[in-house]
């Protein structure tokens, strides 16, 4: 019992928003450093070195932005759902304020992966848009990011926003399954997945290996942006708390010796 006591404690000092605020800063360098070297490599690689495709022409580069971005749109929301769970069960406030950073940037993928997919569709397909199974459901999961931004911020009460958002991102998850598999399920136009665990992949290396390089950059700019917004979503909630009172009256100290 005492174990499990101690462990516990552990647990609540380690997610606690000032402990989750002073380790989440070691991140950011790196994560800034592998971004960009990463999609910078993902991008001359993707453009100018790999082979036009014999069917698609050079239409298909825009692969190398879409497929990171509607990876990243479906693991984003991912993470909703696990926050959502973590802060409705445990009530761990970090949960909450990690979800309220990860959302708008989950959306913002998800409308590029749209975009791009619908600029990817009028050479491939003579349309910008069909009412297949996958983008719909993409469609919607942007429906679902809107919907959790909303809540958010439509009581009055934080606490009750928050958990309304958690409760529609934990139902949500539904949804990324019928992303993800909708293109075995039903008739579609929108082609099956690049890359799996049991097969090859279905492109030559000099096309799927820039892809693989733009794909770790976009998970490394992804982290980024969470750590950078939710270390502003802590500032905000806890700024009547003693530590980030003294973090505040730290950096003004550090600021006016700089301006001496």
């Amino acid at each position: 019992m005492f174990f499990l006591k101690r462990w516990w404690q552990l647990f609540e000092q380690t997610v606690s928003p000032k402990y989750f605020y002073s380790i989440s800063e070691r991140f950011i360098a790196w994560l800034s450093i592998l971004a960009g070297v990463l999609i910078t490599l993902g991008t001359v690689w993707g453009l100018a070195f790999a082979p036009t495709d014999y069917l698609q022409g050079n239409s298909y580069r825009i692969i190398f932005i879409h497929v990171p971005s509607a990876s990243l749109a479906m693991s984003a929301y991912f993470l909703l759902g696990i926050c959502g769970v973590i802060s409705l069960v445990w009530k761990v406030k970090t949960a909450e304020m990690v979800a309220r950073a990860v959302a708008p940037i989950g959306a913002i993928f998800c409308f590029l992966a749209l975009v791009t997919g619908g600029i990817w569709g009028k050479p491939t397909w003579g349309t910008y848009w069909v009412w297949d199974a996958r983008l719909t459901s993409m469609l919607i999961l942007l429906f679902l990011y809107m919907g959790v931004i909303a809540l958010y911020n439509a009581y009055e009460s934080s606490a009750t926003g928050a958990k309304a958002a958690a409760i529609l991102s934990v139902v949500g998850v539904i949804n990324l399954p019928i992303i993800k598999y909708s293109v075995v399920w039903w008739n579609t136009l929108h082609q099956g997945a690049t890359f799996t665990l049991t097969q090859k992949p279905k492109m030559p290396a000099e096309m799927w290996m820039p892809l693989l390089v733009m794909i770790f950059g976009f998970y490394c700019l992804f982290g980024l942006l969470t750590i950078l917004r939710t270390r502003n979503v802590i500032l905000e909630r806890e700024r009547r708390s003693q530590w980030v009172k003294e973090l505040v009256r730290a950096e003004a100290t550090k600021g006016g010796q700089r301006g001496i």
